[in-house]
């Protein structure tokens, strides 16, 4: 079974973890053993851990889960050269990543928070000549997308890396939106996360602009509602939410 080295130890980098462990080796490299070994515990299987500095990455396979202001120092405390860094920190690009860890490769990946259940939306771009490993790899957490340039996963980053934050906000708007009307709260969630579930499904065949219109009738309930949601600027609100998360993702 193929190893999986794991730089970082924090929710994203449990989350991918999660999704690779059944078909990965994992090992997991921190600055303490504490909380390595809490890692192990919330992943549920036994794992291999080093500590830095002085880390030998060597010939690894590196999925790098730090914080992008961690990554001078991170590549400080590495030594040797290593196979191929996938990296999935935001942001940060491909000349800065091989500049401060000297890797053979690096491609940079953006999974989102649902890596954690194996259903991220997962974009990726850098060295072609590991696109197929990336894929395969980055595959078990759900669905993946080469992107052509690092401009474009920064895009995707504002999108899908920080799209369930913005679902999230819209599913609990509308759920207290129904508890506002009446709805008990536990009715309000229930019926919030069967929407969800359903409008999952249907948004993978119909186009958005057409499940609009195939649910607003002339006059109906969701045309006074869609026409609310225009009038507080939701959708402008969401453009400006990707303009605003793309120009923070090529700031950092």
């Amino acid at each position: 079974m193929k190893t999986i080295t794991f730089i970082g130890h924090g929710n994203m980098g449990l989350s991918l973890a999660q999704s690779l462990k059944n078909n990965y080796k994992i090992e997991v490299v921190g600055r303490t053993m504490q909380k390595l070994q809490a890692f192990e515990e919330a992943l549920g299987v036994s794992v291999e851990k080093a500590l830095l500095p002085n880390y030998d990455v060597t010939d690894k396979t590196i999925l790098l889960c730090v914080k992008p202001a961690n990554v001078e120092e991170i590549g400080q405390q590495i030594q040797g050269k290593a196979r191929v860094i996938f990296s999935v920190l935001a942001g940060t690009s491909v000349e800065t990543l091989r500049t401060a860890l000297k890797p053979h490769a690096v491609v940079r990946t953006m999974p989102n928070l649902a890596a954690s259940v194996g259903a991220s939306m997962t974009t990726l771009t850098g060295d072609s000549e590991y696109k197929e490993e990336a894929l395969t790899l980055l595959g078990a957490l759900g669905d993946t997308l080469w992107l052509e340039s690092e401009k474009e996963i920064d895009i995707a980053t504002a999108l899908a890396g920080s799209g369930p934050a913005y679902l999230a906000l819209i599913a609990e708007a509308l759920a207290d939106g129904a508890v506002k009307q009446g709805l008990k709260r536990e009715y309000a969630m229930a019926t919030m996360r069967g929407l969800f579930k359903g409008f999952g499904t249907l948004i993978q065949e119909i186009h958005p602009a057409l499940l609009k219109d195939d649910v607003m009738s002339a006059g109906g309930t969701t045309a006074a509602g869609y026409s609310a949601l225009e009038q507080g600027n939701v959708r402008a609100s969401c453009i400006n939410a990707i303009e605003d998360a793309y120009k923070k993702a090529k700031l950092l």
